[in-house]
């Protein structure tokens, strides 16, 4: 991890790299990480990759702020393996504009991964190579991480395979 001196210098670093793109940082309990403007994450990432050493993207996570706003987040996890050192970078988006460009195409683990965090919580990778559910059918509606979800009372059926069943009879 880079203590709070390092995290600073790193922002500061991106900062002059890309302008407006670091909002604040945060280190707590040991964990550094800079927070970002959506619109830059792809080039804060890159930067972070191509200059600082960080080139492993270890996940790719959703989150829900209810009831803040910008209610939506990202968080992705960096790991710099010459140091052993993690950083994480964090985003939030708005609910009615939920969209943040892909990092895909820079990263390819991050495929699925962005492909989840629209499924559960309905943020928009544009410019993703196949983004569509992962996890929930395709015509399944609403986004079931996000913490205004209704909770329970949905019956689950398994009606597949009822007359292919042997000995089966109503």
């Amino acid at each position: 991890m880079p203590d709070q001196v390092g995290l600073e210098l790193i922002a500061t670093a991106l900062g002059e790299a890309i302008p407006g793109s670091v909002l604040e940082t945060t280190f707590f309990r040991e964990r550094a990480a800079v927070h970002v403007a959506p619109a830059s994450v792809r080039q804060v990432l890159s930067t972070l990759k191509q200059n600082h050493g960080y080139r492993a993207l270890m996940s790719v996570h959703g989150v829900d702020y209810y009831p803040h706003e910008p209610r939506l987040g990202v968080h992705y996890e960096l790991l710099d393996m010459d140091r052993v050192d993690r950083l994480s970078v964090k985003l939030r988006v708005p609910l009615d504009e939920p969209n943040v460009e892909s990092v895909t195409p820079d990263w390819p683990t991050a495929n699925h991964q962005e492909r989840e965090v629209f499924d559960m919580f309905g943020v928009y990778f544009d410019g993703h190579p196949d983004l569509r559910r992962i996890l929930m059918p395709e015509d399944y509606e609403g986004h079931p991480q996000r913490r205004d979800f209704p909770l329970g009372g949905e019956p689950v059926l398994f009606t597949h395979n009822e007359v292919s069943s042997p000995g089966w009879t109503r």
